[in-house]
C-alpha cells in the first residue's frame, strides 16, 4: 500500500469516530432524537417485512433514515446558535425555526410514504 493511501484510511477511521461520537450526542442531549431513534428501531424491522420489493424497502427504511440525518443537522444548528450566545436575535430565531420545519418536513414525508404503502397493503 502506498503512504497516501494509508493516510486515507486513517483519516477516514478518525472521521467515522468523529460521527460516532456526533450520533452519541445526538442520542444524549436531544430528547427528540431520542424519540425518533425508537420509532425507527420498531418501524424500520417492520418497513423491511412489509416491503414486497428492495425499492418498498429502501422507501420506508430511507424515509426513517431521513428523519434522523434531519434531526441532527436540527441539532447541529441549534448547538451553533447557542454556542454564539443565548439573547433573542431574529436570524437565530430564524435559523432555529427553518431547522425545526426540515425536521417536520422529514417527518411528514415518512407519514406520507408509510401512510401510503400500508393502504396499499390493506387494501
Amino acid at each position: 500500500m502506498t503512504s497516501g493511501l494509508l493516510k486515507e484510511i486513517r483519516r477516514l477511521i478518525r472521521a467515522s469516530g468523529y460521527s460516532i461520537a456526533g450520533l452519541k450526542a445526538a442520542f444524549h442531549n436531544e430528547a427528540a432524537f431520542r424519540l425518533e431513534t425508537g420509532f425507527f428501531v420498531i418501524l424500520a424491522p417492520l418497513g423491511l417485512w412489509l416491503g414486497d420489493n428492495a425499492l418498498e424497502r429502501a422507501l420506508l427504511a430511507g424515509s426513517l433514515f431521513l428523519v434522523l440525518i434531519v434531526e441532527v443537522v436540527n441539532s447541529s444548528i441549534e448547538a451553533a446558535i447557542d454556542r454564539i450566545g443565548t439573547e433573542h436575535h431574529a436570524l437565530s430565531g430564524r435559523a432555529k425555526d427553518m431547522g425545526s420545519a426540515a425536521v417536520f418536513l422529514a417527518l411528514v414525508n415518512a407519514v406520507l410514504i408509510w401512510g401510503m404503502m400500508v393502504a396499499e397493503k390493506i387494501q
